[in-house]
């Protein structure tokens, strides 16, 4: 019975798919997602330019010090404000806003004091009423509500119950009169898990039915209908939240004023014609402030977050987040791909790469933002790196296992910086086959050998052998060629293969050089000895040829085959002891950087006809 047998390709495809997905789901499910807040927040929140309609009115220690303490003020004392700010046409506000919760009635008994003496006036009377009627007289102020979320049981439409999260558990709006002489808006601030404000309510709606703007949202459509302007809203996602593009960071806001400059009379009334007034805690100990997208070092009062709000609603440019889903699903197609990026390749390479796909990904998110669009920024990055690191490993585990099945099967009859090749190529260097690559070529071959071996013992001719081909090796390796081969008493090496170098026959030439050099100390110390020497004729030619593995299965080399070759074994055969021939073009690639004289064609080689040119290389300039 035959097993079903899978191709590599399908497996390598789907090693990359199941990457990819536990990938995108590990992200989708959270992985580095206060990381990924964080580098959202410094590339999308930059201060927008401000409008100047806002002004703030703080309820800071100034006033406290010239009012008296906040929790005596009593509620007359914003009456008061609100009459101020409205004491005439050239000075009313569009709008003010209530940033503070008054519910509940206080009112006591009658007649209380108002202006900068209302200290005196705490707790007294007349303050609910006092504010309901200014509310009610200038029909400009926006007061506060809110609602406290949480888990409630709420009819199905079927005759049953069911749970709800972020159902509405109880809410607390304005008391009744001031309900009814003013607009109202929910102040409820929505921190993301990482304990920052990200994100808006733009309404919600009560269990009668009822629907409640956010307290910006409100004081933005008074103002907007004022001057005669359409509001253009922001899509919410399923919750009714929308991401808020901050227009200033904590502290931040030019406009600002005491409420104590109002009570005063020091503030100019014609500043807050036309404009938003916001009234609110500007101050650590009210606890009216949290940290933002905008900067998670400093926390923002809560009065600020309304101005920002506002600004961005006026403002009506309202950039999205791209659903999750959507981008989940991008990034297990940018995993995938990613995949085979890192596969089998150089640590060089797959940095280049990581650092490629992770400084465009930024780009893109960048440019999405410029067209209102938000992307995660880490998500892809972060990828990238869980990627590069596991391939690097797998790579590396891999190679260290192959470098062992290599060197085990080729070590013992290919050169060393040959298997170094396999290694660096991988198993599909082990195949047969060469490609056409320009290389040079050098020959070498020990002169009067021969003779020598014949006049002394084996051992002794051996031990000569082996110096002469070690000098040889070494001005090769020197020289950063590759030694192909030893033939008896002869050598052949090669510059430009397996790996591209620089400058190749330049490189021979040096190495011929090195070794004409080297023969002659080597002849002088051989003559003391034995009163016999040898030398070497040497042959260079740069050309194209065939370079890789030849030979059988079971048996191959990694040579060089071609015309360049044979052309540069016969210059070598008719060079005399002690010559380097070389060919004209090896002559012209080297032109101003060796001495050279030439033979003209006055040695003929076999194979070539009449008119080839043989010079010796006698030096470099």
């Amino acid at each position: 019975m035959n097993r079903l047998r899978i191709s590599p390709g399908i497996k390598i495809a789907a090693a990359a798919a199941v990457s990819a997905a536990v990938i995108a789901s590990a992200f989708r499910l959270g992985l580095a997602g206060a990381a990924d807040h964080a580098a959202s927040d410094l590339l999308y929140q930059g201060p927008y330019p401000m409008s100047g309609k806002i002004v703030l009115l703080q309820i800071d220690q100034k006033a406290v010090e010239e009012i008296g303490p906040y929790a005596q003020w009593g509620r007359g004392v914003i009456a008061d404000v609100i009459d101020a700010l409205n004491q005439s046409e050239d000075s009313r506000p569009a709008v003010i806003g209530l940033d503070i919760l008054y519910s509940g009635e206080t009112d006591r008994a009658e007649g209380a004091k108002t202006g900068p003496d209302a200290a005196e006036a705490s707790g007294t009377a007349g303050g609910d009423a006092r504010l309901a009627e200014a509310a009610g007289r200038y029909k400009n102020v926006v007061a506060a509500s809110a609602a406290v979320f949480g888990t409630v049981l709420e009819p199905d439409g079927n005759g049953d119950y069911r749970l709800r999260q972020s159902g509405i558990q109880s809410y607390e709006g304005p008391y009744r009169a001031l309900a009814e002489s003013a607009a109202v808006g929910h102040i409820n601030v929505m921190l993301d898990s990482d304990g920052i404000l990200r994100h808006h309510m733009l309404s919600f709606t009560l269990p009668n039915g009822g629907q409640v703007p956010s307290f910006a949202l409100a004081a933005a459509q008074m103002y907007a209908d004022a001057a005669g302007d359409t509001l253009k809203l922001p899509e919410t996602d399923s919750r009714g939240f929308w991401y808020i593009p901050y227009s200033m960071r904590p502290g931040g806001y030019s406009e600002s004023l005491s409420v104590a400059d109002v009570l005063s009379g020091r503030a100019d009334p014609s500043y807050f014609k036309n404009k938003i007034v916001l009234i609110g805690p500007y101050a650590p100990a009210f606890q009216d402030s949290c940290f933002t997208s905008m900067d998670h070092a400093a926390p923002m009062y809560g009065v600020e977050v309304q101005a920002n709000v506002i600004e961005a609603l006026l403002r009506g440019e309202y950039p999205r987040e791209v659903p999750d889903d959507i981008q989940t699903a991008a990034l297990f197609v940018v995993s995938f791909a990613v995949f085979f990026l890192f596969r089998k390749r150089r640590v060089a390479t797959a940095t280049a790469a990581a650092l490629l796909v992770s400084g465009g990904w930024i780009a893109v998110c960048r440019l999405a933002f410029s067209s209102g669009l938000i992307l995660h920024i880490l998500w892809v990055p972060a990828a990238v790196v869980l990627l590069y690191v596991g391939c690097l490993a797998y790579n590396y585990v891999s190679s260290k296992l192959e470098a062992l099945r290599v060197r085990k099967m080729f070590s013992r009859y290919v050169a060393p910086d040959i298997v170094d090749e396999i290694l660096a190529e991988g198993a599909d260097s082990l195949q047969l086959g060469g490609k056409l690559t320009e290389i040079a070529v050098l020959f070498v071959d020990i002169r009067g050998f021969t003779t020598m071996s014949e006049a002394l013992d084996p051992q002794t001719v051996v031990g000569i052998l082996n110096r002469y081909l070690e000098l040889v090796s070494n001005a090769v390796k020197h020289n950063g060629g590759t030694l192909d081969k030893f033939i008896g008493d002869a050598a052949m090496a090669f510059w430009g293969a397996p790996v591209a170098c620089g400058d190749p026959v330049m490189k021979a030439a040096r190495a011929a050089l090195e070794m004409a050099e080297g023969s002659e100390r080597l002849d002088r110390e051989l003559m003391k000895k034995y009163g016999r020497t040898v030398s070497f004729g040497i042959g260079i030619h740069v050309g194209p040829a065939v370079v890789g593995n030849i030979g059988a299965p079971d048996r191959m080399d990694y040579t060089a085959i071609g015309d360049t070759v044979n052309t540069a074994s016969r210059l070598e055969s008719n060079a005399p002891a002690g010559t380097v021939y070389i060919s004209r073009a090896v002559a012209d690639a080297l032109e101003g950087r060796i001495r050279t004289r030439s033979l003209g064609d006055s040695v003929k080689l076999k194979g070539k006809e009449e008119g080839f040119e043989i010079l010796v290389l006698e030096g470099l300039i």
